[in-house]
């Protein structure tokens, strides 16, 4: 965890006031790991007191950005700025102005959750009776009062995240960068998180978030940026990047796999793009363009061709679909894979978002 002190630097106060910058800046930022091309030039401009979503697949170069800005690593070439200060020469008075919480928890299973955001606000100088005030404050932000004094290796996953970014947030930082905050949550949790969210930001400040939960972007972003082999490849609203890839989308269920390759050729009659399929769950889907007719159209055909459809509809296109077209695969899969490839590399140091 990285948080702020309450007061920053002479420094901080003045690279906060130049005109035009944003919170989080960053020009042609490049890091190899090895051959690994992790980030490969890439820009960003977060405007003060809005959140921007980091999407893309595992090592796609998400994590690679965040420790760029948050001064765990320094850029092989390029730029950055946060808060109008250099994220490498003035990496102690970065520190002061930001708040991290990782994919993974940075707390002290030894500690009690009290006692875990005591010592981070004693660490910051808070003053002692100013400690304890914001611990309380924040346990109870959190939900985590019953367990206060429990030691944090009792605390389910979902609590040690809850704790992890109250710790991040004990000094009040201007800005926050969270690193898949929700991953492993249950969804009861993850939408207490996005609420908690969603009142940091209601309060001034500026986030980056990176997440694998394409609804996460949906409901907390400003604007969206999807980076893929360390470049960015589309930025804009959520209801930008929907607009790319057509302003509908036919989707239906067919009675078994052994149908969906006549179904895939009705579709690209009648839609606008290439088709999607998923075998399993014998479906498939296309961008279309002219609504129910369309919908009538391919119904018509399915009937003709001896293709027994379960379930029909035409919706809107989601983000889901946006990554898809944009990455070749669902951000579900991606994730798999990353599971997949940590769990047969353990202790493995590299980029894994």
């Amino acid at each position: 965890m990285v948080a702020a002190t309450p007061e920053p630097s002479a420094a901080g106060r003045a690279g906060s006031t130049r005109a035009g910058a944003g919170a989080i800046v960053a020009h042609g930022l490049v890091k190899h790991y090895g051959e690994v091309r992790a980030l490969d030039g890439i820009d960003l401009d977060v405007p003060e007191g809005t959140v921007m979503a980091l999407l893309g697949p595992n090592g796609a170069g998400k994590t690679t950005a965040v420790r760029i800005f948050t001064t765990l690593l320094e850029p092989d070439s390029g730029h950055a700025t946060v808060a109008g200060l250099d994220v490498v020469h003035d990496a102690d008075a970065v520190r002061r102005t930001i708040g991290m919480s990782g994919q993974n928890a940075a707390v002290d299973e030894y500690l009690t959750g009290r006692e875990n955001l005591d010592m981070i606000g004693n660490l910051y100088h808070l003053g002692k009776a100013a400690s304890r005030a914001r611990a309380d404050e924040l346990l109870e932000r959190f939900d985590l009062v019953d367990a206060a004094n429990r030691v944090v290796k009792t605390y389910s996953g979902g609590m040690r995240r809850r704790l992890d970014l109250a710790g991040s947030l004990v000094a009040n930082p201007r800005v926050l960068f969270l690193d898949e905050p929700t991953t492993g949550l249950d969804p009861r949790s993850r939408l207490g998180m996005w609420d908690v969210i969603e009142e940091l930001v209601g309060g001034g400040t500026t986030l980056l978030l990176t997440t694998q939960y394409l609804e996460e972007a949906d409901r907390l972003a400003d604007a969206i940026v999807v980076i893929d082999h360390g470049k960015v490849i589309a930025r804009g609203t959520s209801d930008e990047l929907k607009s790319q890839i057509g302003g509908e989308r036919l989707e239906l269920t067919v009675s078994s796999a052994s149908e969906l390759a006549a179904t895939v050729d009705i579709l690209r009659k009648v839609g606008v793009g290439e088709p999607t399929t998923e075998e399993k769950a014998h479906s498939a889907g296309v961008a279309v363009e002219g609504g129910s007719a369309v919908l009538i159209e391919a119904l018509r055909q399915l009937d003709a061709a001896g293709v027994v459809v379960q379930d029909v509809g035409i919706r809107r296109p989601t983000l889901d679909d946006v990554f898809l077209a944009l990455t070749g695969h669902a951000a579900e899969e991606a994730g798999e894979a990353a599971a997949a490839k940590k769990r047969g590399r353990r202790g493995d140091k590299g980029e894994s978002s």
